[in-house]
């Protein structure tokens, strides 16, 4: 069962080839997923990236890891809120 990873401060150029490239070298990366605006489909800098569930520590751990130059925010990623 896949578990969602939410990274934040991903740089604005990054693909989600890349963001799922750079979380293969810890473990099984099912899908990346970066959030863009609407209008404008320019990356918001942050993202969600679905892991296997034995991998889910290792990749927690890569919090503060650099990705072209900035340090990306990672924690498991919390249910949106009920509107």
């Amino acid at each position: 069962m896949p578990k969602t990873i939410y990274v934040g401060n991903i740089p604005w150029s990054t693909t989600e080839e890349q963001l799922k490239e750079f979380f293969s070298e810890q473990g099984q990366v099912y899908s990346a997923r970066i959030i863009t605006e609407r209008a404008t489909g320019r990356s918001k800098g942050y993202g969600f990236v679905e892991v296997a569930d034995e991998d889910v520590e290792k990749i927690i751990k890569m919090n503060g890891s650099e990705l072209e130059g900035r340090k990306l925010v990672i924690d498991e990623a919390k249910p949106r809120p009920e509107q």
